[in-house]
């Protein structure tokens, strides 16, 4: 079975260096579009002295209350075997309200919209990342501004084309580059600082407050979309926690990330004090003429990355979603040996691929796109806030309600603030990541009752193990040399291809394995809890392994390392595995529209066959088909 390596003795620097490269790479790069769309974009506020004051620390305050105390100071304490994401919140919710069945489908549904805006988000930060960072060639000559979009769509193409190969050869350079980035913006803010000192009155809260509810900023609540670029990545330390732990995503933000992010969109408040007309573009306007070709080179890496660990969360997500039940199976390859976490979902990488080249034609430039972002970021921020201080935190720290209250309405309301104002953008781009949102949503929510649907189908042909093994004994069967694998999801019933095999051949091999895969509701399943082997009547045996919603079995090698009566090993040479094999069929079911019956079973037989999935070998399959009518028949 594949599963997560013990993390070996290193040193602590090490850690902060690679989450600087992975965890901060889309929040790093929002300066290339968050101050030029609050202060210069279509529904920006004029740049006068005070706005540009109020803004900057508009921004300045918000990173350090949704990044430092919501993330870091709460969310991330919701970790289920170190690892976070929207998926183990909602795993762990579902253990804390195991028994109330209504509960446990809200937070399934809540669960499927979060996954669901986190890939509508996932299909705009490479569009809109590596586009402002290619734009900053118009900033060196306009005589570039017609290569601007082939430029960008090559670099996407050749971005997506590589995720085949993996990361893991280049994922130790992610790091380093990311911290030259942040150098880089953290010096030419400091240029400008020094050159306009007033900024520095940003660091005041009050100019926050008073651009908030002064009298005479009727576009405020619009704005606060654009000032919301700001922290679009910040799910990111909760997503990415497993991979380098809290303490270095902490240290790293703190001592590192947080300071040059504070010293660029300084920087480009005090140029826009200093230069108003500097709207059109603060960030590429704050570096020196000397230094614009190596910045947009600089820039182009960052989003680059940043595009990278976004792509590479939703391969991740993606997997869970399957393990869990909310998408049918695809194919996963693992690009790495050593890195768990290295995979590529091919499904997955051209839809994303296709999203995000029509983002760009359709959009064209990073100030459209700007309009497009920040409301699936906002959405999957909402669900995170309801799951985690709504459930979770309190039940894992046994938080009363007098506690839980007040900060699960502190940070949703802060959370529907930022949604509303993004939300008023709908019709200028925002229905974009809504759209690929919603459909998604309907392809897992379809995925999920027509599960249930197959349940339903199933058990009423089910057979029970127990004496139907029983009845073996007396049966005239005709016992040939080698091992039959049954696969069964129901350890306790008769697999299909069994009652159809001796249906129809009479005849059984010398030894008998009901194989049960089940997914745990945790990340990782300790290695001596993954296997467990009980014998039967007529040297049968049922061996059921148990993996986490972070891993895939290995059916073959698991197999292999089992031990059965007497010590005896399975031989795979001389092992068949016998599949069932399920034809449903539509038929009439109350409550539940016949196009979605129809995009199950779409979705069905489209899905990756349990033999790739579970690397099975493929000469040593059978697939004993039967006919299964989902509803009513006729």
């Amino acid at each position: 079975m594949i599963h997560k390596e013990q993390e070996q003795p290193g040193h602590q620097l090490g850690r902060m260096i690679g989450a600087i490269g992975v965890v901060f790479g889309d929040i790093g790069t929002s300066p290339l579009y968050a101050v030029k769309e609050a202060l210069g974009g279509e529904h920006a506020a004029t740049p006068t002295p005070d706005n540009v004051l109020g803004i900057i620390s508009l921004i300045l305050w918000t990173l350090l209350i949704i990044l430092t105390v919501k993330y870091q100071l709460f969310i991330m304490r919701a970790d289920h075997q170190g690892e976070g994401g929207n998926l183990v919140l909602v795993a762990l919710a579902r253990k804390f309200t195991q028994g109330n069945a209504r509960m446990q489908r809200l937070i399934m549904i809540v669960g499927m919209i979060g996954v669901s805006l986190f890939f509508g988000d996932g299909v705009i930060t490479p569009a809109i990342s590596v586009l402002s960072a290619v734009e900053g060639l118009e900033v060196i000559t306009p005589a570039f501004q017609p290569y601007i979009i082939p430029i960008t769509i090559t670099v996407i193409l050749l971005l997506f084309l590589l995720q085949s190969k993996g990361t893991a050869k280049i994922g130790g350079l992610f790091g380093p580059i990311c911290m030259l980035w942040f150098l880089a913006i953290a010096g030419v803010g400091l240029r400008e600082i020094l050159l306009h000192p007033e900024i520095l009155a940003a660091l005041n809260p009050q100019h926050a407050l008073r651009f908030l509810f002064g009298a005479n900023h009727g576009n405020t609540f619009v704005v606060l979309g654009s000032v919301f670029l700001a922290v679009t990545g910040a799910e990111a330390l909760y997503a990415d926690m497993g991979h380098f732990g809290k303490a270095a995503i902490n240290w790293s933000w703190g001592s590192f990330v947080f300071p040059a992010l504070i010293l660029n969109y300084l920087g480009q408040g005090a140029l826009i004090l200093g230069d108003p007309t500097a709207v059109r573009n603060p960030f590429y306007l704050s570096v020196p003429e000397w230094g614009l070709l190596p910045m947009v080179m600089l820039a182009t890496a960052a989003t680059i990355i940043a595009s990278q660990a976004v792509i590479t969360g939703a391969f991740s997500a993606t997997r869970q979603a399957m393990l869990l039940g909310y998408l049918p199976r695809m194919q996963v390859i693992h690009t790495s040996s050593s890195e768990f976490g290295q995979i590529y979902v091919p499904l997955t990488n051209w839809l994303l691929l296709f999203a995000v080249v029509a983002a760009v034609l359709g959009f064209k430039s990073s100030t459209n796109l700007a309009a497009a972002y920040g409301i699936a970021v906002t959405g999957t921020m909402i669900t995170v806030t309801l799951l985690a201080f709504g459930i979770v935190l309190r039940h894992l720290f046994s938080w009363s309600l007098f506690l839980a209250m007040p900060l699960l309405l502190l940070f949703l309301t802060i959370d529907l603030g930022f949604f509303g104002a993004n939300i008023l953008k709908f019709m200028d781009g925002g229905w974009f990541p809504l759209l690929t949102g919603t459909l998604l949503f309907v392809l897992m929510s379809t995925w999920r009752k027509g599960q249930d649907l197959v349940s339903q189908a199933i058990r009423q042909q089910e057979i029970p193990l127990e004496p139907f093994l029983q009845q073996l004994a007396s049966a005239p069967l005709h016992r040939v040399a080698g091992t039959a694998v049954f696969m069964t999801q129901n350890p306790g019933i008769a697999p299909s291809a069994l009652v159809k095999l001796l249906k129809v051949t009479s005849t059984l091999h010398q030894r008998v394995i009901f194989l049960s895969i089940q997914t745990d509701p945790h990340p990782y399943v300790p290695e001596t809890e993954q296997l467990q082997v009980e014998i039967l009547h007529h040297d049968c045996y049922l061996v059921k392994i148990r993996h986490g919603f972070m891993e895939i079995a290995d059916v073959p090698g698991i197999l292999q390392a089992c031990r059965l009566q007497h010590e005896e090993r399975v031989i795979l040479a001389e092992t068949w595995f016998f599949l069932g094999k399920a034809d449903f069929v539509a038929g009439r079911v109350p409550g539940i529209a016949g196009w979605r019956l129809k995009l199950f079973l779409g979705l069905y037989r489209n899905g990756e066959s349990a033999t790739r999935f579970f690397k099975l070998p493929a000469t040593r399959v059978v697939d004993l088909g039967t006919r299964i009518v989902l509803g009513q028949e006729g």
